[in-house]
């Protein structure tokens, strides 16, 4: 058995898979937030109740939403700040009595993707988070390829490319929170979406309230919504001609907009260097549960046992 955690801001997920990768039982709970003696004691006794229940005992495997810095071991990168600077994998094995393996959230939905989802079959899959933020994550081979620095995947915190000069003005009035200007991340998220209509309508909607207006005709929207999927196409396009993955897989709220799968292709195309490019893009099958799985998953099978 395989048992995966999904470590958020708000709440802590956890799985139990069986050797087929089918969910022997879930569980949420709250997160103690600014807690991290309490965020550590939560994880293991979730762990602990589900080997309870499932009268099994399983791996243990942690998605996180920063990294593990490769040179001091601790979390760096985390938007819950109170895990930063902590050892938080010898934490847990110390609290578990075993291994503990963990990575980024994003790492862990490639990793789910590409053993039973979306990327299945693909040596390269390039993950996409598109929510409140943006972030993605790489599996080679079904395995998280996390880099030498612990960074690889953070594709929001690199320029948006070949930007226009509407993208320049909002580059130079809404710097990102990591103290940067003109990152992906503040015109690909589902913020970056909803701020943008504002700018252009004069008024405050949430993301599918703008899809809807669209699809109705809305001007205001459908120009929010084409920003979009452009500017998405020129960032996509970047990872293309970097990365040349096998499949893009989009998660998070923005995934859920049915006309990127059929508007990316072509917009993307034009800016991949040579223009030719049919790697496919595809939503994740397993949606918000890729993160919970791919923390499960990144034990192999046969050392899981």
């Amino acid at each position: 058995m395989r048992i995966g955690i999904d470590l958020g801001g708000t709440k802590i997920e956890v799985i139990a898979l069986d050797d087929e990768g089918q969910a022997i039982l879930r569980k949420r709970v709250a997160t103690p937030r600014d807690d991290y003696p309490g965020t550590v004691e939560t994880i293991a006794a979730l762990v602990e109740r589900v080997e309870q229940e499932t009268g099994q005992r399983g791996s243990v495997g942690v998605g996180i939403p920063g990294t593990l810095s490769p040179y001091t071991g601790k979390v760096k990168n985390a938007n819950s700040v109170w895990l930063n600077g902590q050892r938080l994998d010898k934490d847990l094995q110390t609290r578990l009595q075993r291994s503990v393996r963990m990575a980024n959230d994003a790492n862990c939905m490639a990793v789910s993707e590409a053993t039973d989802g979306a990327g299945i079959g693909m040596s390269t899959v390039f993950a996409v988070i598109i929510g409140t933020g943006c972030g993605s994550g790489i599996a080679l081979n079904g395995k998280v390829h996390s880099g030498g620095n612990g960074v690889a995947g953070e594709w929001g915190h690199n320029p948006l490319p070949w930007m226009d000069e509407d993208e320049r003005r909002i580059m130079q009035k809404v710097p990102c929170y990591c103290g940067k200007s003109g990152c992906t991340e503040t015109f690909i998220s589902g913020t970056g979406f909803m701020q943008d209509y504002a700018r252009l309508s004069g008024q405050q909607r949430s993301g599918a309230e703008i899809v809807h207006l669209a699809a109705e005709g809305d001007k205001w929207a459908e120009r929010a919504l084409s920003n979009y999927e452009r500017r998405l196409a020129k960032a996509l396009a970047q990872v293309i001609n970097v990365l040349d993955p096998d499949v893009v897989v989009l998660a998070g709220g923005m995934s859920n907009v049915d006309r990127l799968y059929d508007s990316l292709p072509s917009l993307i195309t034009p800016w991949v260097f040579g223009n030719e490019c049919q790697t496919p893009i595809r939503q994740a099958v397993h949606g918000d549960s890729s993160g919970v799985r791919g923390a499960a998953w990144l034990w192999p099978q046969e050392e899981a046992r």
